[in-house]
């Protein structure tokens, strides 16, 4: 007998307007079916954020009819399986109330035999408002607990167990999102229900590895005890097979592995993967596996206490990005996107994604995805930027939530630390309440982060429990977005505190789990959302599409003391996104030069979940900004970085390999016609995980000459080539030249390239294709003795692509 789903269309009604009728697939959302079906505009376009509120306050129901046949019908008992019900849902079969949910991340079961028929069945889900129950949860509570104001833009989220954000963010559209985003699954049982199967790694000394599968199984009343077959095979296709009875609620299977293949974070190895198959009586649970020891090395030093990912025994520099949901309609978050959004991160150089606190707990393939590419997933549990309830029932719904969530994810390589919650620790200092009764808060939030670390510790032992991010460490409720000794750090005092990007040299973290600067979209993602007569940054429709109160105000202050103001729409979105990658660069850079001091750096924030004005590196269509170009060359494994410490420019060549290797290359002082005014070759061997300062020059002699010109570094690693440039003031005090900048568009053995040239030196030209598609590099410094050549990675012809390409460059937007 086979699991049957019941995928597919369904019929959607309003409770409160019953005339509101359309088709629904689930898995899916109401906001998507309604769009789907014309009900509803556009809700990304203009200003029709406003004119969908009223979906989030309707009660809907979703119906469809299903089959049963006499072979199902003949198992002694059918599991109903849910996960991702979003959020309070009555699912009744045949008119009988079957399930009743009130948590989107926790995973539902029953026996639906005694409810089923042969022949045609109906299934009915009633989704609730969530708004009316959050409220009615608020006012029940035995004191005041503080939701996220000035993010949720709908009250009392936090007492609900459902993606926060989906009540509007700081980046977020508010659309308050209800569905099924999971299959819907019916799965017949004849003598045992497989439950789950867990492993567990047993690393020898001599080398070897066991693999442990843990299965966790129900006997059925009166069954016998039933055979398991278990398969292991490696990523060179070897079998290991190996049969099991099922005599007892919990069967272990050994595996010993004298050759174990180890999984490696990228850019430190590749990511072998172990495929595991069990079968048992018609159930099939199948895993791939990753091979590989992880510790967090936390311990005290004459600094303060370090926080670094080891695996295998080697010490990684995490780099990376924080992730949001993909889409604000979840209906939309497919298999596809999320497969381009994670090679779009690897691309970039990337080996580690934090899942915000915010959202939710990702989709299987998320997490498979992250496997395959070797980027490592710091989890936050599902908490953020607001207090939570510590009553019994919520503190017993949330232990069920993360038993199950540790228990679906624990697996999976790429998983390296879970992490209670976002911001939460920082919370009781920012809201009335809690300021003026500190000390009840604090025991409120101990009691729920302590059933937090309790499950995590006794469900997966092998992982660091991380009670907060930030956090200065165990039981410690510091400030850790200022105290950079110890901990992880989340340093916002440029963007919301108004400081210059030399503010990044004040600090020198163990590990920044949260910075960022905004930009504004680029032109083509603009033309998705905002007609031509709103092209202006205060615009009613571009304000829409800001939701941080300031940020409008804050990107345009920080032009005027960084760059001449842009001349045009065009070119204010264009230097939006330079300010951005410079400011991500300047901390960035300076941290990785302070390895090992500094382990971590995770910017603010990967993606978009609808086309928005925002701290991402990609836009919500996918389009990279310059940020992602620049994250290539800041993350890459190795990199020339300049950085100017008591009156000095230095240059530190920095290797994040566990391999020796060879570097040469050349610093040149340039004029601002391209003439050289004095060169240093630079030549080093690089040691596994080094950071050697192979240069520098006294600011005395950069003085002499201020404002001549600019230092260009080019390096050579193994046949790889890569710069780096340096300016001796800000922009808008500097005689850039009005550069020419040449593209030709070409296809050489079927690649589409474009070839740019100039006449005068020319910084941060970048290409900007209105279609889909990006470039092999972009933002770049441009030499007029050195022409680049960049890849086109798209669809489009050459054609195409010169009919529909803008080259941006700095001197050219004023």
């Amino acid at each position: 007998m086979t699991t049957l789903t019941l995928d597919g269309e369904w019929q959607l009604t309003s409770l409160n307007t019953p005339s509101i009728t359309a088709p629904i697939t689930l898995p899916g959302d109401v906001h998507s079916a309604l769009l789907g079906a014309d009900i509803i505009p556009d809700p990304y376009m203009g200003c029709n954020e406003t004119k969908v509120q009223w979906v989030g306050e309707h009660d809907w129901q979703m119906t469809r009819e299903f089959t049963v046949d006499a072979e199902l019908m003949a198992a002694r008992e059918v599991d109903l399986k849910l996960s991702m019900v979003d959020t309070m849902a009555e699912i009744d079969i045949n008119g009988i109330t079957a399930i009743t949910c009130s948590n989107m991340f926790r995973h539902y079961r029953r026996d639906i035999r005694p409810l089923l028929r042969e022949g045609s069945n109906q299934i009915t889900v009633t989704l609730k408002r969530a708004d009316i129950e959050a409220k009615a949860r608020a006012e029940r509570l035995p004191f005041p607990v503080p939701w996220a104001v000035g993010n949720n833009q709908i009250p009392h989220m936090n007492t609900l167990r459902k993606t926060q954000c989906h009540a509007g963010w700081d980046w977020g559209i508010c659309l308050l999102a209800s569905g099924i985003y999971d299959s819907i699954r019916i799965q017949p049982v004849s003598h045992v229900r497989l439950l789950d199967m867990r492993t567990e790694q047993q690393w020898q000394h001599d080398g070897r590895c066991v693999v442990v599968a843990s299965i966790h199984t129900e006997m059925l009343d009166g069954a016998q005890p039933q055979l398991a077959e278990c398969t292991l095979e490696t990523p060179d296709g070897e079998r290991h097979s190996l049969s099991v009875a099922i005599d007892a609620a919990v069967n272990t299977v050994r595996f010993e592995l004298d050759k174990p293949m180890r999984w490696w974070p990228a850019g430190y190895g590749e990511q072998p993967l172990y495929c595991l198959h069990l079968a048992l009586d018609g159930q099939v649970i199948e895993k791939r596996l990753g091979l590989r020891e992880l510790a967090v090395d936390t311990q005290e030093d004459e600094i303060g206490a370090a926080m670094t990912f080891m695996v295998n025994g080697k010490a990684i520099m995490s780099k990376g990005a924080n992730w949001i949901p993909l889409d604000a309609m979840p209906g939309t978050q497919t298999p596809a996107r999320y497969r381009r959004l994670l090679e779009d991160a690897k691309a970039a150089n990337m080996n580690m994604i934090r899942v915000w606190g915010g959202g939710m707990y990702e989709r299987d393939c998320f997490y498979e995805l992250c496997d395959e590419l070797g980027l490592m997933v710091w989890q936050d549990l599902m908490f953020s930027c607001a207090l939570y309830p510590s009553t019994p029932e919520f503190l017993s719904d949330v232990r069920e939530e993360i038993t199950e969530q540790v228990r679906r994810l624990s697996d999976h390589p790429s998983l390296a630390l879970w992490c209670g919650d976002n911001e939460v620790i920082g919370a009781i200092g920012w809201y009335p309440e809690s300021k003026n009764n500190r000390e009840k808060y604090v025991v409120n939030y101990d009691r729920l982060n302590r059933v937090l670390q309790e499950v995590v510790e006794r469900e997966d032992p092998s992982r660091r429990f991380w009670a907060s991010s930030p956090c200065n460490g165990e039981l410690d409720f510091g400030d850790a977005w200022h105290d950079d000794n110890k901990g992880d750090m989340h340093f916002w005092d440029v963007w919301h505190s108004g400081k210059s990007f030399d503010a990044y040299h004040n600090i020198k973290p163990r590990f920044c789990s949260e910075f960022g600067y905004q930009s504004w979209p680029s032109l083509p993602t603009v033309k998705t959302f905002a007609p031509e007569s709103d092209w202006n940054v205060t615009s009613p429709t571009f304000e829409q599409h800001q939701k941080n109160g300031r940020g409008n105000s804050i990107i345009t202050e920080m032009f005027t003391r960084y760059f001449r103001f842009p001349m045009d729409f065009a070119q204010m979105l264009y230097l939006s996104q330079v300010q951005q990658a410079l400011a991500i660069k300047t901390a960035s850079e300076y941290w990785r030069a302070n390895k090992p001091v500094c382990r971590g750096i995770l910017y603010w924030q990967l993606n978009d979940c609808w086309p928005v004005s925002s701290w991402s590196s990609i836009e919500y269509t996918g389009r990279w900004k310059q940020l992602h170009y620049h994250a290539k060359r800041f993350f890459a494994p190795q990199a020339a970085v300049f950085v100017e410490e008591e009156n000095t420019l230095r240059l530190h060549l920095i290797n994040d390999e566990h391999r020796r290797c060879d570097v040469k290359g050349q610093v040149t002082w340039y004029d601002w016609q391209g003439e050289v005014i004095d060169t240093w070759p630079v030549e080093a061997c690089l040691g596994e995980d080094d950071n050697q300062l192979v240069w520098q020059c006294d600011r005395e002699v950069i003085n002499e000459r201020q404002h001549q010109g600019f230092f260009h570094v080019e390096i050579e690693v193994e046949g790889t080539r890569f710069a780096n440039t340096w300016f001796d003031d800000v922009y808008k005090r500097l005689p850039l030249p009005k550069a020419s900048v040449t593209p030709e568009v070409k296809t050489v053995n079927g690649q589409v390239q474009v070839t740019f040239t100039t006449d005068k030196p020319a910084f941060f030209v970048h290409p900007e294709f209105g279609g889909e598609g990006r470039f092999s590099d972009a933002s770049f410094t441009l030499m007029p003795c050195s022409p680049v050549t960049v890849d086109y990675l798209g669809e489009a012809t050459a054609d195409e692509l010169a009919r529909d390409l803008t080259v941006y460059h700095l001197a050219n937007s004023f």
